[in-house]
């Protein structure tokens, strides 16, 4: 019996030896974040366990995937872009405009994502899904051409089917329609909920071809985009998705607030591109798109007066655009930061650049839900939050339901919207896309939501971070040594 337990003790000792050997090697294998390195060292340590759990959340995209999306798709979408980044630095423009005063953060958007520069957009603002889905569906049912939709989330429930029959109704008809969705985010929606769609003419396909969640072995990857484009002439981005809940109908939830953009303009090209891109490189070459200029109809420009640049980025990109254009505009603000996200997972460098602009007497402003969608993230978001409020930082709790939005406004005078959460995932993981306004009457518009949020929410103090229990501060600090790949 004892020699027994000494041969099950001496086999349990090869396999903890091995299994971090193994970690080790596997984890410095591939090139990451250093604060994502340990997080994933810390997950590999757990015997077989953290394996399992890595082969699903830690291996990077293959880099053929990637190069689908890095294309000749792109190259040829990208052929007049240099064109424009040489008319712009070259104009001369009123010192007192605000595409003058964000020269540089606009120069840096052409620099690390190509992002053309537009003057000519009319916004219109959505904070309910009623709003929002009644317009959606409305400029739907009225396209003549084309209906491009990509969505991290489009559900089998109410408004899923709603907009599904839809879209068969006009495929039927006539009119070209193509649907993007991640497989994960779209969870329990098997390809045959789109098989009437392709009866009557039009297409559907998950993001990258990836069909099965589980035998794809990649969970962490996803595309968080929210992108509507119809007809090449109106365009949508966001935070919304297609569900239920979308529209307050989840009593887990409550009403839901969130923070969406129609475009009308050369803001619709970007948007177009963006689609496209991400088209090509997730269908089989005979669904490809070819005839980029049939998607880009000249009757789209001069629709209104605001400034605005698409910023994309993901795993495929070298540079994370989307949080160097946050970092751009923290340091650049003045007065004040008012930002509004449902994950607060900031790293090092942002959380540096808010320490910074509070302790420089810029007014920075946080708001969060004050109810989790996902425990670990919720508690992280919360450790984050008080580090911030003893900083100087003022955090706003939002308590009439579920805050979805993505939003940051600059001194009155620039803002963002659209996919990308303050976090690691939205930074590093996700394919996210960003709107980035250069209109002081809009970004009034966005501060005076704000302003109306407050009085639905609660300052959470330093104080009363401090008097929180134990045990749920003991959650919060083990979320955040989590918070690199959660």
């Amino acid at each position: 019996m004892g020699l027994t337990w000494d041969l099950i003790r001496w086999a349990l000792l090869v396999i903890v030896i091995i299994n971090e050997v193994a970690a080790l090697v596997t984890v410095f294998r591939e090139k990451r974040d250093i604060a994502a390195t340990w997080a994933w060292l810390m997950v590999l340590m757990i015997p077989v366990i953290g394996f399992i759990i890595y082969a699903f959340l830690g291996r990077k995209l293959p880099q053929k995937r990637l190069e689908r999306i890095s294309s000749p798709t792109a190259q040829h979408l990208y052929d007049a872009f240099e064109e424009q980044r040489t008319a712009f630095v070259e104009m001369p423009r009123p010192e007192d405009s605000l595409v003058q005063t964000y020269r540089r953060t606009i120069m840096l958007f052409q620099s690390i994502d190509e992002s053309f520069l537009s003057e000519d957009n009319q916004v219109e603002i959505f904070t309910t899904g009623i709003t929002f889905f009644n317009r959606l569906l409305t400029d739907i049912e009225q396209a003549k051409q084309s209906i491009h939709i990509e969505f991290y989330t489009i559900y089998n429930d109410q408004i899923g089917n709603r907009l599904r029959t839809l879209l068969e109704q006009k495929a039927a008809a006539g009119v070209e329609v193509r649907v993007l969705y991640d497989s994960w985010g779209s969870m329990g929606v098997k390809k045959s909920f789109y098989d009437n769609l392709r009866k009557n003419g039009g297409f559907a396909s998950p993001f990258l071809m990836t069909h099965s969640n589980f035998l794809d072995f990649r969970l962490n990857y996803r595309d968080h985009r929210k992108i509507v484009v119809i007809d090449g002439q109106i365009g949508y981005v966001g935070g919304f998705n297609v569900g239920d809940q979308y529209l307050g109908r989840l009593k887990k939830f409550g009403p839901w607030r969130d923070t969406h953009l129609r475009i009308q303009g050369g803001g619709v090209y970007s948007l177009q591109q963006c689609f496209l891109r991400d088209w090509n490189a997730s269908v089989k070459p005979a669904e490809r798109l070819t005839h980029f200029k049939d998607y880009f109809p000249s009757a789209a420009l001069n629709k209104g007066k605001t400034a605005m640049q698409i910023v994309s980025s993901g795993p495929d990109a070298p540079l994370q655009a989307i949080k160097l254009g946050y970092l751009r505009l923290i340091n650049a603000a003045q007065d004040h930061i008012w930002i509004q996200t449902p994950y607060l997972i900031p790293d090092d460098s942002v959380i540096d650049a808010l320490r910074i602009a509070a302790h420089s007497g810029v007014d920075v402003r946080i708001m969060i839900p004050s109810m989790p969608d996902h425990a670990f993230v919720y508690r992280a978001t919360q450790y984050y939050a008080r580090a911030l409020a003893n900083e100087g930082v003022t955090i706003y709790s939002y308590q009439l339901g579920f805050l979805h939005a993505k939003t940051m406004t600059i001194d009155g005078k620039m803002a963002s919207v659209g996919s990308a959460n303050l976090d690691f995932r939205s930074f590093q993981l996700n394919f996210e896309i960003n709107a980035f306004l250069y209109d002081r009457q809009l970004v009034d518009e966005l501060e005076q939501i704000f302003i109306n949020d407050v009085r639905d929410s609660r300052v959470i103090t330093p104080e009363m971070f401090d008097a929180q229990p134990l045990g749920l501060r003991f959650k919060q600090t083990f979320s955040r040594l989590l918070s690199p790949i959660l």
